[in-house]
This record gives C-alpha cells, sequence and structure tokens, in this order.
C-alpha cells in the first residue's frame, strides 16, 4: 500500500485488475506492444502465487516485464506474519533476477539493476521481481544514496555483430539456391531491413507468431501456406531471433533435410538451441540484418532462387485465397451451430489487415492463428498459457486504440479471467472481446472419444457470456446467426468495450486436433514429423 499510494501521488496511472495473474499478463502484453518495460504491482503471499502464472509465462516468452511486490517487516520475518513466505525463492527459477530488498538506501540500485535485467544487460530478457518489507517501504533513503545515474531511463541494449561472422553469412546465404528466413521474437522491432534482404537475396519467408506482422502479407517471400513443404526443401534457413523449439521441429534433420543454419539472435537461448549453425552470429538482429546489407553491397542472390520463389508464392496465394473463400462458405455442424471459420471471416472482413489481434484458446487458438491475421498479433506462446486473451487485450487497447483491437477466444480460455472485463468495463479499455462459444474444451473431447472411446469431464455449458459482460456494463450480445455477424460486429466496434457471445459447432475439427498435437506424440509435436524422426533415427 505505501507503494501503491505513492504511485498515486506520483500521477502514475494505475490499472487495477481482479486477479494477478492479469496483472502480469497486462504488463507481459504492454511489453510486447510497446518494446518498453511492462510493470505489475502484486501483493504478498497469495498475491505472488497467483501472479507466478503470468511470471512463468513472460520467462518463456522472453517478456520484459517487472514484478514488484510487499512482505512483511523485517523484524516478523519468519515468525508466522501474515503472508511470510520466501518470494524470491519461488521466483528465481522463473525471472531473470529475484531480490528481497532490505534496506531503502538499496532500493535505487536494485530497481536499477532489475530494469536492466529485464531489458536483457548482460544476458536473456526477461521478467525480474523485486519485494519490499513494509518497513523498507516507510523508510526514508539518504540523500546521498540518490545518484544521478540511478534515475536515467534504461533501454534495450544493442549488441553489433563480428565482422568476419557477417561475412560468413552473406557468403552462405547469398549461394544458396533455396534460402529461407524465419523470424521470432528478437526480430520483433526489425524494421524495413528484412523485406530489403528479403528481396535482395530472393529468400522465402516464414513468420510464427512471435513477430507477426514484420513483412506485408502480400509480399512476394511469403509461402506460409506450404510450411511443411519449404522447411523440408531449403537449402539455408536463416533463423533471426528465433529458438529452434517444438513449433520448428526442434530443427530435427528429419524434418529440414539437409538444411545449414545461419543464427542470428542477441543472447544464446536463442542462437545455440538443439541445432548449431554453420554461423551463428551474436548481435542484436537489426544490426545484423544492415551488416549483412552493407557486406553484401550490391550482390544479388542465386539465379535459381526466383525459379524457387515464385511457384511457391504462387501456391501459396491461391491455397489461402480458396481457404479465405472456404471460410465464409463453412457448412454448420450437425447440431446447426455455425463452424468457427464463418466467425473469423466475419471478423476478418470487419476489423482488417491493421488490427491487434489476441487469439486464445486450445482448439479455437488453431482456427484463429490462420484465419485472424494482424498487424500485431499475441496469443498464449510457446508455453501454452491459455487465459492471456482479455487482460492482454485490455493491455494493448490501453496503449494503442488506433487500430481496432481484438481478443478472439475459445469459451474454455475466457473462463480463466472471465472476471477482467469487469477491469475493461471500469477502465473504459476500446476492446471487442469475441468469445467463440462451443460449449466444450473441444480439443480434449475429440481426443478423449478418438483415443479413448468416452468424453470425461471435459464438456462446458453454452452459458451465457454476454449477460456476464451486461452485468459489468459492456456493450454484449449473443450471436447464432452467421448472417447477422457483420451488423452486430459493427455495432460492438462503435461500442467499446465490448464482448460477442458466438456459438459455434464443437463438431469442427482444428488442425491442431488432426496433427497429433493435442495427444502429443513421443519425439515431435506433430504426427508427420514424429514418423519422419522415428524413420530418421531408425
Amino acid at each position: 500500500m505505501p507503494i501503491w499510494m505513492r504511485l498515486h501521488a506520483e500521477g502514475i496511472a494505475i490499472v487495477d485488475v481482479r486477479d494477478e495473474r492479469a496483472a502480469v499478463y497486462m504488463a507481459h502484453a504492454h511489453a510486447e506492444v510497446s518494446g518498453q518495460l511492462g510493470v505489475a504491482l502484486v501483493t504478498a503471499g497469495p498475491g505472488v502465487t497467483n501472479a507466478m502464472t503470468g511470471v512463468a509465462n513472460a520467462h518463456v516468452a522472453r517478456a520484459s516485464v517487472l514484478v514488484l511486490s510487499g512482505a512483511p517487516p523485517k523484524a516478523q520475518e519468519n515468525r508466522g506474519a501474515l503472508q511470510d513466505i520466501p518470494h524470491p525463492e519461488l521466483l528465481k527459477p522463473i525471472t531473470r533476477y529475484a531480490r528481497t530488498v532490505r534496506h531503502p538506501d538499496l532500493v535505487l540500485q536494485e530497481m536499477d539493476e532489475a530494469c536492466a535485467r529485464a531489458l536483457g544487460h548482460g544476458g536473456e530478457p526477461g521478467p525480474v521481481f523485486l519485494d519490499f518489507p513494509v518497513d523498507t517501504q516507510r523508510g526514508q533513503p539518504a540523500p546521498a544514496t540518490w545518484l544521478p545515474e540511478r534515475f536515467e531511463r534504461r533501454t534495450k541494449p544493442v549488441l553489433l555483430p563480428c565482422p568476419a561472422d557477417i561475412e560468413r553469412a552473406v557468403e552462405l546465404l547469398w549461394q544458396a539456391q533455396r534460402p529461407l528466413v524465419i523470424t521470432g521474437h528478437g526480430a520483433k522491432w526489425v524494421g524495413p531491413e528484412l523485406i530489403e534482404l528479403l528481396d535482395r537475396t530472393g529468400a522465402v519467408y516464414l513468420d510464427t507468431a512471435e513477430s507477426r506482422g514484420l513483412v506485408p502479407g502480400h509480399h512476394p517471400a511469403h509461402v506460409g501456406a506450404l510450411r511443411g513443404a519449404v522447411m523440408g526443401q531449403a537449402d539455408v534457413v536463416l533463423l533471426l531471433g528465433r529458438k529452434l523449439d517444438f513449433q520448428l521441429a526442434y530443427g530435427s534433420p528429419a524434418v529440414f533435410k539437409d538444411t545449414r543454419f545461419i543464427r542470428v539472435a542477441d543472447h544464446p537461448a536463442e542462437l545455440r538451441d538443439n541445432r548449431r549453425g554453420a554461423v551463428e552470429v551474436l548481435a542484436s538482429v537489426d544490426e545484423a540484418i544492415k551488416a549483412m546489407l552493407r557486406t553484401a553491397g550490391n550482390r544479388t542472390g542465386a539465379s535459381y532462387v526466383a525459379d524457387w520463389r515464385e511457384p511457391l508464392n504462387q501456391k501459396h496465394v491461391a491455397r489461402s485465397s480458396a481457404y479465405l473463400a472456404a471460410m465464409h462458405q463453412e457448412p454448420p455442424g450437425r447440431d446447426g451451430l455455425m463452424h468457427p471459420n464463418r466467425l473469423l471471416a466475419a471478423l476478418r472482413d470487419a476489423v482488417g489487415p491493421n488490427a491487434t489481434v489476441v487469439a486464445d484458446g486450445g482448439d479455437f487458438l488453431s482456427f484463429a492463428r490462420v484465419g485472424l491475421p494482424g498487424k500485431t498479433y499475441l496469443d498464449p506462446g510457446p508455453l501454452g498459457c491459455i487465459g492471456v486473451g482479455t487482460a492482454f487485450g485490455i493491455a494493448a487497447s490501453l496503449h494503442d486504440a488506433s487500430h481496432p483491437v481484438v481478443v478472439a477466444t475459445g469459451d474454455g480460455a475466457f473462463g480463466f479471467n472471465a472476471m477482467e472485463v469487469c477491469t475493461a468495463a471500469r477502465h473504459q479499455a476500446p476492446v471487442l472481446i469475441v468469445v467463440a462459444n462451443n460449449g466444450a474444451w473441444a480439443i480434449e473431447v475429440r481426443d478423449q472419444a478418438e483415443t479413448h472411446g468416452k468424453v470425461v469431464g471435459t464438456k462446458l455449458q453454452f452459458a451465457n457470456y454476454a449477460a456476464m459482460a451486461q452485468a459489468f456494463g459492456l456493450h454484449a450480445a449473443r450471436v447464432s446467426d452467421p448472417a447477422a455477424l457483420p451488423d452486430a460486429i459493427h455495432t460492438a466496434l462503435t461500442h467499446l468495450p465490448a464482448l460477442l457471445d458466438v456459438t459455434v459447432t464443437p463438431e469442427a475439427v482444428s488442425s491442431d486436433a488432426k496433427s497429433g498435437l493435442a495427444w502429443v506424440p513421443n519425439l515431435q509435436a506433430l504426427k508427420t514429423w514424429d514418423d519422419a524422426e522415428q524413420a530418421w533415427r531408425a
């Protein structure tokens, strides 16, 4: 409370939430959309343990989040005081820095160090944690400790590449016959130099959820609709700030065949996991790209590259166009309820390509990440932390509402933080929350039915989430007819914050349900990759 009231006295806005997880989720989303530090303030004991899921998600996503908390007075430590629990010991495995600040004279020093660690100075960026005993909060630091440098704002570090590494990367990439560029979190703030690199080399491009929106959807390098085939055909893959995790088959030769990797990242976690690179460039991604372009000069890519890229892009465009057309025509299920793609098609038409999209859920996320593109895109991330949607959307809309901010969430995921519609209402966050309501944990229902022959504990009810939102003062409507969607979405977008509760069929089969992601094969995330891995290892 001393911190809280001092924030108010200093004119720092406080967005109060209903659950500490949501506070950290919002700080996480703010960091992602702003490129700055996100800050969450939580109470001690259960407040910190509630926040830990959000901290863990920021840890895996490498989001720069500062989490602050209180602690009992020092004289009551380890005596059974209210909310007395060793916070830093709990949080050290999932933070870059976790400390208790026990003296007022150390506050500025520890805050400075924590912010530096969160932004990636000297290591991987990610969440940090500080707590302050109440008597420390009430204390007065000695004026001599108010060193001016402690008040200088920390910015993200810039790491310049080794020229020899850049020369090797250029030699390999510009000679490639089938070059592929894949971006990740570390490339999130790369500018137009990425497009210039694609144009100069003739490489094809795959974005990921971590960095969607960097390259316009109409660019001829896009081949996302042929992702699996392209990964197997590429002879050189340039990874820009991207781990070779389960979403990229761990870089296995079973999937990437004879590919050689050029790996560029500003910290080791995105540089050396699973597969070493033929060239490894430890540098800020934007600086590395600029250096490659300077080193290459007027050199162009290999002559064969265009013969590879153009047919792939044409197939990508044709397949994407066909998929979009099919989304508008998807038939209902046997229950008469609309297919989730009908909802996504209507949203896509209404909000356009420059929207900020937050996708959340399990089964519904599988549809949304393909069917609902956005200039800025956020989702539960590699931790699979469903339930982030509403909090992420509130934070994104409070940061920038110049474009529509849409949360597309399944009903199961929405339930995790549904009470945050109260936060949206109180702070008038200009966000549209769209709940795809299929009355089930759909991906688990299908897995149980097909693998085990019966469904146990995975059905939900078709609850009236619109009525819930209306109770908190949001504009809300329930929609079951696809023909009513355009008007409902338009009305909602003009009465933000708003929620649409759209009933969809649980019979729709997502790509994740079909691919094996739900039932988790032994060696790879997807069945086709797992089959290839089994054969390769044999």
